[in-house]
Order: structure tokens, then sequence, then C-alpha cells
């Protein structure tokens, strides 16, 4: 999909569709409002017929409206004015999208970043715009022998405004609304990929292929033999039951002075978890193919920095394997020593992301980072605690926390803090080991992080738990591509006011 910015009124503009707002109680956006004056109140008259109210999301198509150059006109409902806010503004936008792709139009002109956000810019409007039309005509096809026949016909949307000096605030939006949503696509694409695709290699080969596309990229791989000699014994125990060899993938983004401290995205990357010895039931387990999405997030995050060359440091890091039963796979009582030094005895095989992510958070402390963060399709529990609307959010450190929470209200992908209290980690006790991998049903997201708080003593870390968001089920199955877009609006906003006015 092609994007761009026009700077014109919307009743001059010749195009095969206009995109224009009704407010409910009929009551037009300042675009519609100019075609409604040059067609002599043709809209007035269609809105009085009772075709269309105006609420969230309502879209009516006209065609060769009189004194109109266009040859189609998409009325979209805001709903009520006062109460149009960041989400209202999404979901309108989700819903235009939807119903451009339902037409023949090949290319559009939509006149909604004209739209009053409470404390929102043009910038912020045209990114969250482009952000929410190419994740709302995204198509994962790329495995059939015969694509699906639709009328899709849309190649470009246009991004209309009105007034000249908002250019400058919309070509910067524009800019981060591509690179993420490509980042975002990236994520997904990864994970709807199967596993005899997308295996810990196939992963590697995805980073190395980002290092060469960008000069500021520095990826390495460690294989197993380097991982032994390291002494990683978490990571390598997941790793055993898997013909697939596992890998621990680095990606180092320099776009900043060496004295810059970076910031440290450490991926799980399960790239098909059976649960191991601990197997788990067999409905849905075609969908533990999207275990990898922490892993995909943080290429895809890379990517973006990259295509943006933000003026700051990011390390990705990404441990690879897959969790499979077999002869040589972990059993229930095992222990086995971690990077840190750490013995873990193992109650259930299935609680095998805690054990990769351990291994790597400590292998992040080389870097010296400021903040780290990890992101993991980590529980189920999260799932039952907060849905698929929020990711949980597990943090050390008030202000990293604070500034994940801000990221998250400006970016819409929404997180939600739990508790990481000192109660929770005798659930962790092992009468044989320093601790155990799982606490029991109770609580199952907190001792998780409280699990993984073990290993990050020594820098400032934020869990993000990502097992309900990541993934949608039903007819609409498929992977999010979250939390790429709460991860870039983290980095953006560490940015210095001085360096994002020279961008």
């Amino acid at each position: 999909m092609e994007f761009s910015i026009k700077i014109g009124p919307a009743e001059k503009q010749r195009s095969a569709c206009l995109v224009v707002g009704v407010f409910e109680a009929r009551l037009l956006t300042p675009s519609a409002k100019a075609l409604d004056k040059v067609s002599s109140g043709f809209l007035t008259q269609v809105l009085k017929r009772g075709d269309l109210e105006g609420r969230i999301g309502q879209t009516l198509v006209l065609h060769h409206v009189p004194g109109t150059l266009c040859e189609r006109i998409l009325l979209v409902g805001c709903g009520k004015e006062r109460e149009l806010d960041e989400a209202h503004y999404r979901k309108l936008l989700g819903k235009a999208a939807s119903a451009l792709k339902a037409t023949g139009a090949a290319e559009t002109i939509v006149y909604l970043a004209e739209l009053d956000i409470k404390a929102r810019d043009f910038r912020w409007k045209i990114r969250q715009a482009v952000e929410v039309a190419d994740h709302a005509l995204y198509e994962f096809d790329r495995l059939k022998s015969k694509k699906e026949n639709t009328p899709t016909h849309l190649k470009k949307i246009i991004w209309g405004l009105t007034l000249a000096n908002a250019r400058a605030q919309a070509e910067q939006g524009l800019r981060e609304g591509l690179a993420i949503a490509a980042s975002v696509k990236l994520a997904r694409d990864l994970g709807n990929l199967p596993a005899n695709i997308c295996t810990p290699s196939y992963l590697a080969e995805q980073a190395k292929s980002l290092g060469k596309r960008h000069k500021k990229l520095k990826v390495t791989v460690l294989e197993k033999a380097d991982m032994e000699r390291l002494g990683m014994g978490a990571l390598l125990a997941v790793a055993r039951g898997s013909r697939e060899p596992a890998k621990l993938i680095t990606l180092e983004y320099h776009g900043a002075s060496k004295t810059h401290k970076p910031v440290a995205l450490v991926g799980k990357g399960v790239t098909f978890d059976t649960g191991g010895i601990s197997i788990k039931p067999a409905d849905k387990m075609d969908e533990m193919k999207y275990d990898m999405s922490g892993a995909g997030s943080v290429l895809a995050a890379l990517s973006a920095c990259a295509e943006l060359q933000l003026p700051i440091n990011v390390v990705g890091i990404i441990p690879a394997t897959e969790n499979m039963p077999s002869g040589n796979a972990i059993k229930p009582g095992d222990i086995v020593t971690s990077l840190s030094g750490q013995t873990i005895e193992i109650l259930n095989t299935d609680a095998e992301g805690r054990l990769i992510l351990c291994d790597a958070l400590t292998y992040s402390e080389r870097y010296k980072p400021e903040v780290v963060i990890d992101i993991a399709t980590l529980t189920g529990a999260c799932v039952i605690a907060l849905g698929r609307h929020a990711s949980g959010l597990l943090s050390n450190h008030r202000p990293l926390a604070d500034a994940l929470q801000k990221a998250s209200d400006d970016s819409g992908d929404r997180v939600w803090e739990l508790p990481l209290w000192d109660d929770y980690q005798d659930q962790l006790k092992s009468n044989f080991a320093d601790m155990s991998n799982v606490g029991g049903r109770e609580a199952g997201t907190i001792t998780a992080a409280c699990f993984l708080w073990r290993f990050t003593k020594k820098f400032h870390w934020a869990h993000l738990d990502i097992a309900g968001t990541a993934w949608t089920g039903g007819d609409r199955k498929g992977s999010t591509g979250r939390p790429v877009p709460l991860l870039m609006q983290y980095l953006l906003n560490r940015i210095p006011k001085k360096a994002k006015a020279a961008a």
C-alpha cells in the first residue's frame, strides 16, 4: 500500500474516492461541509433520509455526487463530536479502511486527520492513520496456491489536509507511520508462518537479512557450542528435545555515540511450543507457532529503528528454540544451572519461556544497558486476567513502568501493570534447587515475572506478557504484531527534544 500527504480542499480533489466524516445528529466535518456545499446540499439530503446516523464506524458509499470531481464519497460515522478520543479515532479509521477495501477504488483521499483529538497533533493523527489503515488492509496469503478473489483494488491512500502549515507535522507522522506499519507487518508475517518454516534458524536468517539491509545494524548469532561455553544451561535445557538447533540472536543498532547506554529488548523466540514432556492439549496447539511473537517484535522494532535512523542505541536479544518432547527432552524434576549460576528445578516443562529468557536477560548485562525490556507470550494466566485487550506489565523500576504506560497511552497499544511484590516469591521455593520454574496455579503471570526478576537485579527491567495480545483467535485468527507500536512509541519518546527537532 502506498501512502502520501496532499494539501488542498476536498471539494477540488479528483479521485476515485473521497473519505469524509459525519458526527452524530447529522453534523458534517469541515471537509464534508465543503462537499455538501458544492453538491447543493446532497449530503444533507442523504443524511435526512436516515441512511447514516453518524455512529462510530458506520459507513456509507455515495456514487457520482453532483458537483464533485470524485467517483465516490465514503461517509464515515465519527460518533458524538465531544466524545471523540484516541480510541474512537482509531476505530473509525479501521472501519473506513475496511469499507474502502470492499470498493473498487484504486486510490482514495482521506480527510479524517482534520478531526480534532484533544492534545494530539497532525504528526500523531497521520501516524495513527497509516498504522491503523495498514493493519486493517493486511492479508497473509503467501502460502496459498490460489489467491482469494476479492474486490480489493486499493493501491494508494492519500491523507488530505486543508491546512498548509500542517505539512511538516504530517510528513513526520507519515514517515514514522510507514516505518512502524512495515515493522508490524514483519512481526505479523513471522507470527503467521508455520513452524516448519519459521524455525530458530529462519529467525537467525531474517536477522542477518536486516543486518545486510541496514548499515547501523550489527547481527551476531550464537550456536549451541557457543552457548555451552558460556554456560546457558537453562536455554539449552529447553532446546534438548528438538532436532532444530537453538540460536541466540543479537542485533545491535547504533544510532548514538558509544557513550550512550542502549535499551535492551529481549524477545522470547519459541518457534513451536508443544509443552515438552508436560505436553499441551491437542486443541489449538497449532497456534503455538506464535510463541515466538516476542522475538518477532524485537526483530520488527530493530528494523524500524534502523529505518527511522533513531538517534539512540538499541540492542535486541532473541533466544530461539523449539520446545519438543523426545527421549532427550528435559523432564519434570530435572535441575539445570542458568548462565547466572542460579539453579532451577523444572517442575513443568511447559514453563519454558522463562527458562530461555533468564539466560538471555543475564546475557544482556554485557551491553551495560540503561534499561531492559523483555517481551514474551509467557502465561495463559495473563489471557485469563487481562483478555486480549492489554499486555501485562511488571517492572522493578517505577520510572520505566511509567514510561511504558505513557507509551501505551500514546500508541493505543495497551498495557496494564500487575504487582511484583516479594509476597509472591515464596511460591517459587524449591527443596532441591535455588528456585522452581513454576509457582502453582495462583497468580501465574506474577510468579512468572517473579522468576525473571531474580535474573534482573543488576539493571532496570520491565516484563511485557503478550500472551493475550500477540494473537487473535476465531475467524480472524492470526498474529496482531503487538506490541511493536508500544515498543516504538517508547523508543520515540526517549529521543531528546533537540534530536526530534533536528529530525
